[in-house]
């Protein structure tokens, strides 16, 4: 049986049939051995087949899931990023491979010492619902550059995306190569407490601690991509058409279901209502009669369509003025500002993800700053200005997984950007090099000479050693 076709209804056997499958993984890495370059490239190679030859099925199964998903973004955000993190795997692979010299003190040589990369064995894949196909695939090329074989486990959030990479990783690879486990809870508790060789999560951060626990048991190394409230901080000097149309095209984006999208704006408080004015028409301008507009996405679900507003329900009933750009229809919400909002507000303590937009006004940019230390580190910081003096205060007074000067959201594509938060928003990176390194055991090795001085420093220790102890200690 394929991992692909284990399907867990809550029952013990599923949770068997995981634990054997992994087993049966690490069994076929111990006995192969590290996989060479060609059969890494061969890999990687599929993986970029499985999703040219599917584009059209994938467009369909996240429109289905979400019950209308924007196509463009669809292929923006799953085909070409997955296309593109393979390329670069790809380009690159045969550079991050190579052992790595490293210098050596005097006192040790003639010794010399190199750092190779090895491939850890299994790991484990948790991806989410928002970017069902890259956010699975994007560590997956990662794991598999280095060397490692992979079992994923995709959101049951959206079923049919789920479904459907199950299908194509069957059709591309062998069950002991990757294999895909599709279920609920109790799949996802089963996962994170398997004895992987590293785990990787993308997701909330309440549910990132549960995984970091679970693993725990195991000592199995994590990396956690979690999220948090990103803020955007706009400078006094900044160019306001600009801003507008970057956040605006950021913010809805998969309409705000996205870890890095921007969650709530600080402007300086004179300049309040005329961002206000800009951003709702630019808003209404990308996006005309948002309920039958198709470039416009819906929230995923009922749950979290109901999440969102209670939020705004909330923060209304508490005093909050709320301005919108345009109305919805079904499950699709347009841009929502807030104004006048209070740190009692839900809106303005969690993690929005959707199209809801806190507007909060400060007096100087040392106020702004102080709002963004006083918070969780974010996943990401953005900040709009002409001159580099408050750009640079921000950037080094502020602690952040990134950020992104004069836009936001692209930085999360960019592969050669090691990508990853930090305090309640993560912890680890991967693309690129980062995600090859997070996969990998970077063993150090060092080769001693045959001609060496060690003998200088065997027992008993006489006035010889005692010499050279000094003299090590002088330098």
């Amino acid at each position: 049986m394929s991992i692909a076709e284990i399907k867990t209804d809550g029952s013990p056997s599923a949770g068997t049939a995981l634990t054997d499958q992994l087993a049966r993984m690490r069994a076929a890495h111990l006995r192969d051995g590290p996989p060479d370059r060609a059969l890494r490239l061969d890999r990687l190679g599929r993986i970029g087949q499985m999703v040219k030859a599917n584009r059209e099925a994938i467009v369909a199964a996240v429109d289905a899931d979400f019950g209308g998903r924007a196509r463009e973004e669809t292929l923006l955000a799953e085909i070409f990023t997955t296309l593109s993190c393979v390329r670069h795997a790809k380009k690159n692979l045969a550079k991050w491979m190579r052992p790595r010299r490293r210098p050596l003190d005097l006192a040790f040589k003639p010794a010399r010492a190199r750092l190779i990369p090895q491939p850890l064995g299994v790991v484990g894949v948790i991806s989410p619902w928002n970017y069902p196909l890259y956010m699975a695939l994007s560590p997956l090329v990662g794991a598999l550059a280095a060397g490692n074989r992979v079992m994923v486990k995709p959101s049951e959030i959206t079923p049919r995306s789920a479904q459907l990479l199950a299908e194509m990783i069957h059709r591309h690879f062998t069950a002991d190569e990757i294999g895909v486990v599709q279920g609920g809870r109790d799949v996802g508790e089963a996962f994170s407490r398997a004895p992987f060789d590293h785990l990787i999560y993308t997701g909330s951060t309440q549910v990132g601690r549960k995984i970091m626990a679970a693993a725990a048991e195991n000592l199995t190394p994590v990396t956690l991509e979690l999220g948090g409230k990103s803020p955007v901080i706009i400078a006094p000097d900044a160019d306001m058409g600009s801003a507008v149309t970057s956040l605006v095209r950021g913010k809805l984006f998969n309409a705000g279901q996205t870890c890095v999208a921007p969650d709530y704006i600080l402007i300086p408080r004179g300049q309040v209502e005329a961002f206000v004015s800009l951003i709702l028409a630019e808003a209404e301008k990308f996006y005309p009669n948002i309920g039958a507009n198709p470039d416009y996405s819906s929230i995923v679900n009922q749950a979290q369509f109901d999440r969102l507003n209670a939020m705004l329900a909330e923060a209304e009933a508490q005093g909050a003025r709320v301005l919108t750009a345009g109305e919805g229809a079904g499950r699709k919400l347009p841009l929502t500002l807030l104004l006048e909002t209070t740190e009692a507000m839900a809106v303005r303590r969690e993690e929005i993800f959707g199209p809801l937009l806190p507007i909060i006004p400060y007096d100087d940019i040392g106020e702004a700053i102080g709002h963004v230390q006083g918070g969780e580190r974010p996943l990401a910081l953005y900040i709009y200005g002409r001159d580099r003096g408050p750009i640079e205060r921000v950037l080094e007074a502020t602690v952040s997984g990134g950020a992104v000067v004069n836009d936001c959201f692209l930085h999360a594509g960019i592969e050669d950007l090691p990508f990853g938060g930090v305090g309640a928003s993560g912890m680890g990176h991967y693309h690129g090099r980062e995600g090859f390194e997070t996969f990998s055991k970077l063993k150090p090795v060092m080769y001693q000479s045959r001609w060496n001085g060690m003998w200088l420093l065997n027992p008993p220790y006489g006035a010889r050693t005692k010499a050279m102890i000094n003299l090590l200690l002088k330098r």
